[in-house]
């Protein structure tokens, strides 16, 4: 297929059906070709460097029947988000009562125990209590009202002050609470520590109407794929195909000969095509640790400066599967309250001792009613991704032992996720670091090459929830963006 359509697109095309070659079979790249072909584009080719669709959406099944997601695991809000909207069409949602999620700060509820280091398990009245403030203090970080003097600060010495002047902190194990707040909270923004995180461009963020967490039925997001995919003509997505390099602008480095189509693609198996546009869906992560040998000529210095600015970062789970369950059944979630604050700096260099501090809690999981999945992210995600999955499983279980004096037996199967190690993902969503203004980095991260000066215009354009100013981290922004740069080639034409 991928020689058949090397011809086609060498022996040229009329301009109103340009070539299209789309990098990457995530949402926003399903999102860009299904739009196009829908729109009767016929030229449009999907380079996939795994072998499955899907990007950092992961749907798999290896507790049985059911769904297990490694990747995305919720359409985040409602009103004016299409894939809820094409969800809900279809049929895809999950009942209401399985709509079981990660606990966060702001939907602790009566199912969920919460235990100190100690062994002792806390009244969740005063869990709420101390979490609804948190709450209310981020509901005021994302609407921006706070004094201007916070404005060039972090979210999280923001929260600090706030807490530590609210008269909470008297209360018995409040602080210890507060901190699993922040904790939880860094597995939402995907930083390693929301003394990373901007308080001011928080705020950039939008949040849809209706629920913030949308569970997805029996067939999980994979469902979802799968209906983008029966949009497109048989053999559009090409699987097992890393690009090496985009050579764009005709430049004498590629040797091209072409010049219908200015584009050239190549791939780590020596094939090539040729192309009017490319989109460029990849992950910021990738291209934080690939763009300057990815693009031939080299990015623009500010696109680059932009990519490296922006923030990626790590959120991994891990799955355990037990033979039987042994949490009460009136318990939704286990969650771990430690001493120390996050940012503790004692430990120092020795902080991979206790990576295992980093883990939130362990939560049931929709439809698996003797799987557990526990929340973990930053530099200690990473580290935990390259330890021996057996490792991983022997320190949950004593967690889990140690906080609750339960008898937990060891897990049958243990499953993590590894995004941090897949060499096209690295790393799991997008974040603003400290000092950033997100919608300006943004703005250049999205602009398609070249500039209106000299070349053919939209030769290499760019998609993924990166780009999207106003709903980065989330699978709708990647659909979006991929729809907005379709949208402009067919504009174009």
């Amino acid at each position: 297929i991928f020689l058949q359509f090397h011809r086609v697109m060498a022996s040229g095309s009329a301009p109103s059906d340009p070539q299209v070659i789309i990098i990457g079979a995530g949402f926003s790249g399903l999102a860009a070709a299904s739009t196009l072909v829908e729109r009767g584009r016929k030229n449009v080719l999907v380079l996939e460097a795994m072998d499955r669709l899907g990007g950092r959406v992961y749907t798999v099944r290896p507790f049985g029947d059911d769904t297990i997601e490694l990747g995305a695991n919720w359409i985040h809000g409602q009103q004016g988000n299409p894939l809820y909207q094409l969800a809900k069409e279809q049929g895809l949602l999950a009942e209401e009562e399985l709509h079981i999620a990660m606990c966060s700060p702001g939907c602790v509820t009566l199912q969920d125990y919460f235990f100190n280091e100690h062994g002792k398990q806390l009244e969740t009245e005063t869990a709420e209590k101390v979490c609804a403030y948190f709450g209310s203090l981020m509901r005021k970080a994302f609407d921006k009202d706070f004094d201007l003097k916070y404005s060039s600060w972090n979210l999280g010495d923001f929260l600090d002050q706030e807490f530590w002047s609210s008269g909470l902190s008297d209360f018995t194990d409040a602080s210890r609470i507060f901190e699993w707040c922040k904790r939880s909270e860094c597995t939402d923004e995907a930083s390693s520590s929301l003394y990373d995180f901007s308080l001011s461009q928080l705020g950039t963020y939008k949040l849809l109407e209706g629920g913030v967490y949308n569970c997805l039925g029996p067939g999980g997001y994979q469902a979802i794929l799968d209906i983008l995919q029966r949009t497109l003509p048989l053999n559009t997505v090409l699987y097992n195909k890393p690009v090496r390099c985009i050579h764009w602008l005709d430049s004498p480095r590629t040797g091209s000969t072409s010049l219908t189509h200015p584009v050239r693609v190549v791939c780590e198996d020596g094939s090539e095509f040729l192309a009017d546009h490319v989109i460029v869906t990849v992950s910021l992560g990738y291209l934080q640790d690939n763009a300057l040998t990815l693009f031939d000529p080299q990015l623009p210095s500010r696109k680059l400066k932009a990519i490296a600015r922006l923030g990626f970062g790590i959120v991994s789970k891990i799955f355990l599967e037990f033979d039987y369950r042994f949490w009460p059944e009136d318990c939704s979630g286990i969650q771990l309250l430690w001493d120390e604050g996050l940012e503790d700096k004692k430990h120092g260099e020795d902080w991979k001792k206790v990576w295992h501090k980093k883990i939130c809690g362990f939560d049931e999981v929709a439809r698996h009613d003797r799987v557990l999945c526990g929340w973990i992210t930053g530099r200690e995600a990473e580290y935990m991704e390259n330890l021996d999955e057996k490792e991983v499983g022997e320190v949950c279980v004593r967690l889990l032992r140690d906080f609750t004096g339960w008898k937990v037996p060891s897990p049958r199967r243990v499953l993590r996720s590894t995004w941090w190690k897949n060499p096209y993902i690295r790393g799991s969503y997008t974040y603003i670091p400290v000092g950033i203004d997100a919608v300006k980095e943004q703005e250049i991260l999205v602009e398609p090459l070249p500039s209106t000066q000299g070349g053919e215009p939209l030769q290499v354009l760019f998609a993924g929830e990166a780009t999207h100013s106003q709903y980065y981290t989330t699978t709708h922004g990647a659909y979006l963006s991929g729809i907005r740069e379709a949208e402009r080639i067919l504009r174009h034409y």
